[in-house]
């Protein structure tokens, strides 16, 4: 089944990065991948971050501000609690995908979406910001996440539904992997004022390819701007 993503953010500064790979195993992440992400995060934990980094920060942050929401405190994109976790030594493992998603938000300290295509139920998706009365669940617990313009994919369906799915902050419970995930669809979410399309390409393709390692076949990625639609 082909996926399709419009980015339909009417903001000139947001580039999306997507990826669908396939066959993926959701078991431990592999080897080298282990080995990567240990690298990444004493790289963190050695070095502070520079100017070029904290600017790309902000700019991620800036990406998120829209309409009435605001990205501090618990609402701040996904890639800085990552950054803080690699900091205190307290990084998560989950899987082969997800730590190949964490690894490559680590690296670029952008937010990145991760999720199964089989529970999404549609290979037609859009980024675009919430409305007012949506919200999603977002862990076991039953954790609620306001998305009231708040960047979100969204699963399209034949009857007009958009149901959002996933954010740059938390993805909702609905579409996480599981043990049985197979094929998986990723969203990184991009300032373009940190490095360009140029940039988001090499990101993009270095996640495809973390994918890859993690049993996929078939990983493919393309970039996105505002108004553009993919299909992979």
């Amino acid at each position: 089944m082909p996926v399709t993503v419009h980015h339909r953010v009417a903001r000139d500064d947001l580039g999306l990065g997507l990826v669908v790979a396939e066959p993926v195993s959701a078991g431990p992440a592999p080897a080298a991948l282990a080995a990567a992400l240990d690298a990444a995060i004493a790289r963190r934990r050695a070095q502070p971050l520079g100017a070029d980094d904290e600017a790309a920060r902000q700019l991620c942050r800036e990406t998120l501000r829209n309409g009435r929401y605001k990205p501090t405190g618990r609402g701040k994109p996904a890639s800085e609690y990552l950054l803080r976790a690699a900091l205190e030594g307290d990084f998560p493992r989950v899987n082969g995908p997800v730590d190949a998603n964490n690894l490559v938000s680590l690296e670029s300290l952008a937010p990145i979406s991760l999720w199964d295509l089989d529970l999404a139920g549609t290979g037609d998706f859009e980024v675009r910001l919430g409305r007012a009365d949506e919200r999603h669940v977002f862990n076991p617990s039953g954790q609620v996440l306001d998305l009231g313009d708040l960047l979100c994919g969204c699963g399209v369906f034949a009857d007009g539904r958009s149901q959002p799915m996933v954010t740059p902050v938390k993805d909702g419970l609905a579409t996480k992997l599981t043990p049985a995930t197979r094929r998986v669809a990723g969203c990184i979410y991009f300032p373009l004022g940190a490095g360009g399309r140029e940039r988001l390409a090499a990101v993009t393709a270095d996640f495809a390819r973390w994918l890859g390692v993690c049993g996929a076949t078939r990983a493919e990625w393309a970039v996105a701007g505002p108004g553009e639609s993919v299909s992979l």
